[in-house]
């Protein structure tokens, strides 16, 4: 696990450098309502969002109030204490559990879901587990042929159609396959189009009425892979998924590219999903399971 946190606070170098050090510099000098409005645009400039800033700026003028002569570090200290009490609030969202596990792996083209899967199917597979992928995005045949790469590079099986095949089809065959052959888990790739929603809507939907055909309650998990890079746009993406098919998780990619990995609690804070895993670089085993407490000690530090 420290070599987890590690590679967390690597992760968040970029975000925590511009946090920490506009933070410390700020309240160098006395403190005014000034101040404040700068912080503000700091947190915004981190994508924490409208508001979750208000918040912290709020619980900051408490704390300020009580400790008018606080160190840039205590401050620090109790941002980084506010974010511990935002996460640490129950999720609203509770996964389901089933054997074999089914996955629906959601999310727009680019935002590193294909790679994202493979290292999930990797961490899933150094657990013990045998995963079956499915390539449901059959949209683009890129997607196929990646998952396809990436299934061989791991030996993991692989269930798939030619390129504009019915995705709910390629679903029940994956399904139907993971129970011939004792999979415990099974990931199903679905297209990241998000320019018609409705189309996107009904797809999902009848993949998910497919799946709870062939396996009752699955999908058991409908993760979320988020674009850590895209900042604000990735708590929308987050909003409109979660409002066509509730998910129950999220899995912020491309986490170490970014200057913006404040976004995940704004979408922690609005919708109660959890956080289930983060991406912390280009290796297949560079995923992580989410940690609260490592989060936000890479964050404010």
């Amino acid at each position: 696990m420290l070599n987890f946190f590690k590679k967390i606070k690597s992760a968040l170098s970029k975000t925590r450098d511009f946090l920490s050090s506009k933070i410390r510099s700020l309240f160098s000098s006395p403190w005014n309502e000034e101040t404040f409005n700068k912080l503000e645009q700091i947190l915004y400039e981190a994508d924490i969002g409208t508001t979750v800033t208000h918040e912290f700026i709020e619980d900051l003028k408490i704390f300020l109030r009580k400790k008018p002569e606080a160190t840039g570090d205590e401050i620090l200290a109790q941002m980084r204490a506010f974010a511990g009490q935002i996460l640490a609030t129950p999720p609203k969202i509770q996964p389901k559990t089933g054997k074999p596990l089914v996955f629906l792996i959601v999310g727009i083209n680019g935002s590193g879901k294909t790679t994202s899967i493979a290292k999930l199917a990797h961490l899933l597979k150094s657990e013990g587990k045998k995963v079956l992928l499915a390539a449901g995005d059959t949209f683009r045949a890129g997607a196929i042929d990646q998952l396809t790469l990436w299934a061989d590079r791991l030996q993991i099986d692989i269930v798939k159609a030619k390129p504009g095949s019915d995705p709910s089809s390629v679903a029940f065959d994956a399904l139907t396959a993971a129970q011939s052959r004792g999979a415990d888990a099974i990931l199903i790739d679905t297209a990241g189009r998000l320019q018609n929603k409705t189309d996107l809507m009904q797809e999902l939907e009848k993949i998910c009425r497919v799946c709870n055909k062939v396996i009752p309650g699955s999908p058991h998990e409908i993760i979320l892979v988020l674009d850590a890079t895209l900042g604000q746009n990735a708590v929308e993406q987050a909003r409109i998924f979660h409002k066509f098919t509730p998910l129950t998780g999220i899995l912020m990619a491309k986490l170490d590219g970014s200057a913006k990995g404040g976004a995940l609690l704004p979408i922690y804070r609005e919708l109660g999903i959890p956080i289930r895993w983060i991406g912390l670089g280009e290796k297949i085993d560079d995923l992580a399971p989410f940690s609260a407490p490592d989060y936000v000690a890479s964050l404010f530090e």
